[in-house]
């Protein structure tokens, strides 16, 4: 097994759950409405159809986490080989592209980019 890649997994699924769950507690909580899952509570500038759009989108970033670590651990279990080097090479460079990204956007004030780093760098040594 490479421990490398099977700690990059375990972290996308846990950066995914830690995503979704303060999202929910910090962004999300006080734009719903009680009883309704998706919150439609937008402002003058953010209309509901953005809030439900806002969302989404920020669960999407913690179901492809999860698929991208459910990927990395299977590839852990397997023998290297040129179809390990291509499945983990871009995600590699997703990870950096996306640390950075974060850093810039948040001028390095949310923890993300931190653990996208960390992933990206585990991602090199297993490779």
């Amino acid at each position: 097994m490479n421990i490398y890649l099977f700690v990059a997994g375990v972290l996308c699924f846990l950066l995914g759950i830690v995503h979704s769950i303060l999202g929910e507690i910090l962004i999300f909580k006080n734009k719903r409405v009680k009883g309704k899952l998706v919150p439609t509570q937008g402002s003058t500038e953010l209309k509901e159809s953005h809030m439900r759009i806002t969302w989404a989108t920020w669960h999407l970033a913690s179901v492809f986490g999860w698929g991208i670590g459910a990927i990395l651990i299977k590839t852990s279990q397997e023998q290297n080989g040129e179809s390990s080097d291509f499945i983990v090479q871009p995600i590699m460079y997703a990870m950096f592209f996306a640390s950075l990204l974060v850093l810039i956007g948040t001028k390095g004030k949310h923890p993300g980019w931190v653990v996208l780093l960390i992933i990206g760098i585990l991602l090199i040594l297993g490779n």
